[in-house]
Protein backbone atom coordinates (compact mmCIF):
# COMPACT_ATOMS: atom_id res chain seq x y z
CA UNK A 1 0.00 0.00 0.00
CA UNK A 2 1.01 3.30 -1.04
CA UNK A 3 2.11 5.80 2.05
CA UNK A 4 0.23 8.80 2.44
CA UNK A 5 0.03 11.06 5.06
CA UNK A 6 -3.78 11.95 7.15
CA UNK A 7 -5.47 15.26 6.31
CA UNK A 8 -3.88 16.80 9.55
CA UNK A 9 -0.78 15.64 8.52
CA UNK A 10 -0.87 17.40 5.13
CA UNK A 11 -1.62 20.33 6.91
CA UNK A 12 1.28 21.01 9.03
CA UNK A 13 3.71 19.83 6.55
CA UNK A 14 1.99 23.06 4.65
CA UNK A 15 2.47 24.78 7.44
CA UNK A 16 5.91 24.05 7.84
CA UNK A 17 6.34 25.29 4.06
CA UNK A 18 5.19 28.44 5.59
CA UNK A 19 8.25 29.09 7.65
CA UNK A 20 10.84 27.72 6.10
CA UNK A 21 12.67 28.99 2.62
CA UNK A 22 13.48 25.92 0.93
CA UNK A 23 11.99 22.44 1.19
CA UNK A 24 15.43 21.13 1.85
CA UNK A 25 14.78 23.18 4.99
CA UNK A 26 11.42 21.37 5.97
CA UNK A 27 13.00 17.71 5.30
CA UNK A 28 14.11 16.94 8.62
CA UNK A 29 10.31 17.70 9.87
CA UNK A 30 8.81 16.08 7.27
CA UNK A 31 10.19 12.99 8.09
CA UNK A 32 9.56 13.63 11.60
CA UNK A 33 6.07 13.39 10.62
CA UNK A 34 6.62 10.62 7.97
CA UNK A 35 8.25 8.50 10.89
CA UNK A 36 5.15 9.78 13.26
CA UNK A 37 2.41 8.80 10.19
CA UNK A 38 4.03 5.36 9.43
CA UNK A 39 5.55 4.28 12.39
CA UNK A 40 8.91 4.02 11.13
CA UNK A 41 10.32 5.45 8.13
CA UNK A 42 10.48 2.55 5.11
CA UNK A 43 12.05 3.41 1.60
CA UNK A 44 8.36 3.89 0.14
CA UNK A 45 7.99 6.61 3.07
CA UNK A 46 10.94 8.32 1.73
CA UNK A 47 9.80 8.20 -1.91
CA UNK A 48 6.90 9.87 -0.79
CA UNK A 49 8.44 12.25 1.03
CA UNK A 50 10.94 13.37 -1.32
CA UNK A 51 7.57 13.51 -4.45
CA UNK A 52 5.88 16.07 -1.24
CA UNK A 53 8.90 17.83 -1.32
CA UNK A 54 10.03 17.97 -4.71
CA UNK A 55 13.36 16.17 -4.09
CA UNK A 56 15.57 13.46 -5.46
CA UNK A 57 14.69 10.14 -3.43
CA UNK A 58 18.92 9.41 -3.01
CA UNK A 59 18.94 13.14 -1.31
CA UNK A 60 16.10 12.25 1.48
CA UNK A 61 17.83 8.67 1.67
CA UNK A 62 21.30 10.65 2.67
CA UNK A 63 19.75 12.87 5.15
CA UNK A 64 18.07 9.96 6.14
CA UNK A 65 21.19 7.85 6.81
CA UNK A 66 23.30 10.49 8.24
CA UNK A 67 21.20 10.81 10.82
CA UNK A 68 20.87 8.62 13.65
CA UNK A 69 17.53 9.80 15.16
CA UNK A 70 14.96 8.56 13.03
CA UNK A 71 13.48 5.35 13.33
CA UNK A 72 13.44 2.61 10.06
CA UNK A 73 10.37 0.74 9.45
CA UNK A 74 10.83 -2.77 10.75
CA UNK A 75 12.88 -0.93 14.14
CA UNK A 76 12.29 -3.47 16.91
CA UNK A 77 10.06 -2.01 20.14
CA UNK A 78 13.71 -1.47 21.84
CA UNK A 79 16.25 0.25 19.74
CA UNK A 80 19.75 0.08 20.99
CA UNK A 81 22.42 2.36 19.94
CA UNK A 82 26.14 2.07 21.11
CA UNK A 83 28.53 4.95 20.55
CA UNK A 84 31.41 3.91 19.05
CA UNK A 85 33.14 6.67 18.39
CA UNK A 86 36.62 7.32 20.36
CA UNK A 87 35.74 8.19 24.24
CA UNK A 88 33.19 5.87 24.44
CA UNK A 89 35.55 3.41 22.74
CA UNK A 90 38.36 4.18 24.87
CA UNK A 91 36.10 3.74 28.84
CA UNK A 92 34.58 0.31 27.08
CA UNK A 93 31.77 0.58 24.60
CA UNK A 94 33.10 -2.15 22.38
CA UNK A 95 32.65 -4.75 25.18
CA UNK A 96 29.32 -3.09 25.60
CA UNK A 97 28.25 -3.56 22.10
CA UNK A 98 29.84 -7.53 21.73
CA UNK A 99 28.05 -8.14 24.86
CA UNK A 100 24.58 -7.09 23.28
CA UNK A 101 25.63 -8.56 20.23
CA UNK A 102 26.12 -12.12 22.01
CA UNK A 103 22.99 -11.78 24.71
CA UNK A 104 20.63 -10.90 21.76
CA UNK A 105 22.07 -13.19 18.93
CA UNK A 106 22.39 -10.00 16.31
CA UNK A 107 24.60 -7.80 14.60
CA UNK A 108 24.45 -3.70 14.33
CA UNK A 109 21.44 -3.02 12.02
CA UNK A 110 19.49 -6.33 12.72
CA UNK A 111 16.67 -6.56 15.05
CA UNK A 112 15.99 -10.14 17.31
CA UNK A 113 13.56 -12.36 15.96
CA UNK A 114 10.49 -11.85 18.34
CA UNK A 115 10.89 -7.46 17.09
CA UNK A 116 11.75 -6.70 20.21
CA UNK A 117 15.01 -5.16 20.29
CA UNK A 118 17.22 -3.31 17.27
CA UNK A 119 20.73 -3.22 17.72
CA UNK A 120 23.07 -0.45 16.18
CA UNK A 121 26.38 1.30 16.50
CA UNK A 122 26.50 5.04 16.31
CA UNK A 123 28.65 7.36 15.42
CA UNK A 124 28.67 10.15 18.46
CA UNK A 125 25.65 10.54 21.08
CA UNK A 126 27.23 13.54 22.41
CA UNK A 127 27.75 12.50 26.39
CA UNK A 128 31.44 11.79 25.57
CA UNK A 129 32.31 12.68 29.47
CA UNK A 130 30.00 9.74 30.63
CA UNK A 131 30.86 7.41 28.59
CA UNK A 132 30.25 4.55 27.37
CA UNK A 133 26.73 5.69 26.57
CA UNK A 134 23.79 3.67 24.69
CA UNK A 135 20.63 5.68 23.66
CA UNK A 136 18.06 3.25 24.01
CA UNK A 137 15.01 4.40 22.37
CA UNK A 138 15.24 8.24 23.09
CA UNK A 139 17.13 7.47 26.72
CA UNK A 140 20.41 7.64 27.39
CA UNK A 141 22.49 5.26 30.15
CA UNK A 142 25.63 6.72 30.73
CA UNK A 143 28.81 4.86 32.17
CA UNK A 144 27.72 1.84 31.60
CA UNK A 145 28.55 -1.86 32.59
CA UNK A 146 27.69 -5.17 31.43
CA UNK A 147 25.88 -5.56 34.31
CA UNK A 148 23.40 -2.37 34.01
CA UNK A 149 23.30 -3.18 30.23
CA UNK A 150 21.96 -7.01 31.51
CA UNK A 151 19.66 -5.30 33.98
CA UNK A 152 18.20 -3.00 31.14
CA UNK A 153 17.52 -6.02 28.65
CA UNK A 154 16.01 -8.61 31.56
CA UNK A 155 13.71 -4.89 32.54
CA UNK A 156 12.92 -5.23 28.97
CA UNK A 157 12.03 -8.65 28.50
CA UNK A 158 10.15 -8.20 31.40
CA UNK A 159 12.20 -10.52 33.36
Amino acid sequence: MKPEFSEAAKRELEELRTRYPTSKAVLLPALRIAEREFGGLSDEALVYVAGLLDLPPAHVHGVLTFYTHYRRAGTGKHRIMVCSTLPCALRGSEGVYDHLCRRLGVASGETTPDGLFTLEKVECLGACGTAPVVAWNDEYHENLTIDQVDALVNRARGA
